[in-house]
């Protein structure tokens, strides 16, 4: 028999395993089959999402490449192998000492702020942030943490918001410090809005008055640097800690990296197996991961150019309006008019163009790397051939 490790090192998929094992020749048919229906998808412009939305055929072949042209190399419950690998990139790209692979963004944001607090005490956070509104009160329930919510239907909240709550808790009958702020940008809640630039740099410097440590929610901080030209290790430099999706468009099946100092980052997995996070192969996602970070500014901001093209281009034809998000980032919204939306959908649909379903009449647009598989007249012209059969 060949023994685990040998087996994780051929990644399950690759030809070596085949040799050793004739019985597996039909997965080897099947996976044919399932790369056949995978590049049968390669051309599918998503017209909704932050990424490629990888199928299952799709992710398998891919997966499959990766083990069979660059060698894979398993981690042993989340440490080591490709895991390091794609912590080790992230650090780098983000600027900052260490990081740290973690199941879920769920996980990371609650794991930072946690660390960052160093006990039970406040945490001011968004009203509208992913860590206040649908992380299940993770902080609340599992950390004792109070979490304090600001800027309530807004993407930002204001130094001076920050300011009136630090006043509130010093002048308290008991005493309780405000330890961290956590700042999400862009907010998903805001469909992509990013935090107010001029009040986060105010906000900066108060907590750096105050003592307080600051934890950014940068889940889609590489969409949002495409829209602003800025570069995100710069971004994220006035930060303790900072969270990046994996999965949202570095298309792995699941996943986050949280990166900052050594003193926060290192020892963290104990933190992180207690919380149930120390799963046993990372691997098929850090792989995914590592291969689509590479080039990957470039490649969206190709994306982002085609589809101002795109929407200039709409914008000359009566039957399509544009709404854009303030201050947004990679979401628009689309309404067609003359015609029933949900048709449009389906006829669009017929040219390989995948749109979310209409919410009254208006189409919540997204911009991510299908778009690249086109050109801005090519996308205009089928949008505009879909108002009609």
């Amino acid at each position: 028999m060949i023994d685990r490790r040998r087996f994780l090192q051929l990644g399950g998929l690759g030809t070596g395993v085949t040799a050793a094992f004739p019985s597996l020749a039909r997965a080897g048919a099947g996976r044919a089959a399932a790369g056949t229906a995978a590049n049968a998808e390669e051309r599918t412009i998503r017209l909704s999402g932050d990424g490629l939305g990888l199928n299952p055929a799709q992710y398998s072949a891919l997966l499959n490449r990766l083990v069979d042209e660059t060698g894979v190399a398993p981690d042993s419950y989340t440490l080591g192998g490709v895991v390091e690998q794609l912590e080790e990139q992230f650090a780098r790209t983000l600027g900052k000492e260490r990081a740290i692979f973690m199941p879920t963004g769920t996980l990371a944001n609650h794991m930072a702020v946690r660390a960052l607090a160093g006990g039970s005490s406040r945490v001011i956070v968004q009203e509208e942030s992913h860590l206040y509104q649908d992380e299940g009160d993770c902080a609340q329930t599992l950390s004792n943490l109070v979490l304090m919510p600001l800027g309530p239907g807004r993407a930002s909240f204001t130094a001076d918001e920050v300011q009136h709550v630090i006043d509130q808790t010093k002048g308290a009958r008991v005493v309780s410090r405000v330890s961290v702020i956590s700042i999400e940008t862009p907010v998903r809640r805001k469909q992509g809005e990013r935090f107010d630039a001029g009040e986060l740099k105010k906000i900066i410097m108060l907590a750096r008055r105050e003592g307080i440590r600051l934890h950014l929610d940068g889940a889609r901080l590489f969409l949002q640097a495409a829209y602003t030209g800025e570069d995100v290790a710069e971004y994220a430099r006035p930060f303790d800690t900072v969270y990046v999706s994996l999965y949202k468009y570095f298309n792995a099946a699941s996943g986050a990296m949280l990166a900052g100092p050594r003193s926060i980052i290192d020892g963290m997995y104990h933190t992180r197996r207690m919380f149930g996070g120390g799963l046993s192969s990372v691997w098929p996602f850090a792989a995914v991961a590592l291969h689509y970070a590479a080039g990957f500014g470039d490649r969206f901001s190709q994306a982002v150019r085609t589809s101002e093209e795109m929407i200039r281009g709409l914008r000359q034809h009566g039957a399509f309006a544009i709404e854009r998000v303030a201050s947004g980032t990679n979401l628009f919204r689309l309404q067609v008019r003359g015609t029933d939306p949900v048709a449009f959908q389906r006829r669009l649909a017929r040219t390989g163009m995948i749109i979310a379903s209409p919410q009254h009449d208006v189409f919540l647009v997204g911009v991510n790397e299908t778009l690249n598989r086109s050109t801005p007249a090519a996308l205009t012209d089928a949008l505009v051939r879909a108002l009609a059969d």
